[in-house]
């Protein structure tokens, strides 16, 4: 029996423990010894079997699991902190809540609804959990989801709006569905409107947006790359430090240069800053680009 299979056999069998006898602890347990963390990677792996052993239940059994799901990404930072074991939890929690939703349409909304809460958690592991189970109910429910996540776009919220960024630029969600993409990218033109009116940069949420947008553009790109690229010129033309990093961010990805090669290297060159504009201008301060944060 492969790694996959005995996986989903353990799971299959500690769901059936909490179902019938309403006993998780065996299931925790399992999750929490499992998780790889401490370490650079959780086992995304195992939290994806999680959503989807959680998916398949109906009537009462769902009930219960969509309950598992809500108690258990609901464990606080204090509880359960930033790479310890325990953060697999609520990360298992939050993606087992959007594919619990995706396979039952009257809990999206409230699925949503704890998904806006939890795409503030302090903890990147979280976000990211948040970002995939968006990516399932987009996949499952568009135009609900779409609908909701317009309402997370809004000044000073970055956080929400980089689990909107995080969440729609994904290739799967936007190959061969030109409505899927035509969404990201005006999600990402308001997102954008945003930072640039932006007064305050100096908060690790909007670091954290920023770092979200310097990769998550050049995605939408591959899937729009006519609009997307007129809209990498205007930013580029932007006397905007964040707005110029952004654009530098997303052009180091292969995806967009193999997007279209030419129109890459003329961006290039155009948001290239000059030694002068280096002096007047410093974007805040990030770190390098990645999907954590």
């Amino acid at each position: 029996m492969g790694t996959q299979d005995a996986r989903q056999k353990d799971l299959a069998e500690l769901f059936a423990i909490y179902l019938n006898r309403g006993d998780r602890v065996r299931l925790v347990e399992y999750l929490v010894t499992h998780s790889n963390l401490p370490g650079p990677r959780g086992n995304l792996e195992l939290a994806q079997a999680f959503a989807e052993e959680a998916a398949v239940r109906t009537g009462p059994d769902q009930d219960k699991v969509w309950t598992l799901c809500l108690n258990l990404a609901g464990i606080s930072p204090a509880h359960a902190p930033t790479n310890s074991p325990m953060e697999f939890l609520p990360f298992c929690g939050a993606v087992g809540l959007g594919a619990v939703a995706a396979a039952s349409p009257q809990r999206v909304d409230r699925a949503l609804t704890e998904l806006r809460r939890l795409a503030d958690d302090s903890r990147w592991r979280m976000r990211e959990a948040v970002a995939m189970a968006l990516q399932e109910l987009l996949r499952h429910h568009p135009q609900k989801t779409l609908a909701r996540l317009k309402t997370w776009i809004a000044d000073e919220h970055w956080l929400a709006m980089r689990a909107v960024a995080a969440g729609i630029a994904e290739p799967a969600l936007l190959e061969d569905n030109p409505r899927m993409a035509a969404a990201a990218l005006q999600a990402h033109r308001q997102i954008l409107q945003r930072v640039r009116a932006a007064a305050d940069r100096r908060t690790e949420s909007f670091r954290t947006l920023r770092q979200a947008l310097g990769y998550s553009i050049s995605v939408v790109v591959t899937a729009t790359p006519k609009a997307a690229f007129a809209l990498l010129r205007g930013l580029a033309a932007a006397r905007d430090p964040d707005v110029q990093w952004i654009v530098r961010e997303n052009l180091k990805k292969q995806r967009l240069v193999r997007a279209d090669p030419r129109q890459a290297a003329a961006l290039a060159r155009r948001a290239t800053p000059s030694a002068a504009a280096t002096r007047r201008h410093t974007p805040s301060r990030g770190g390098r680009a990645s999907r954590k944060g």
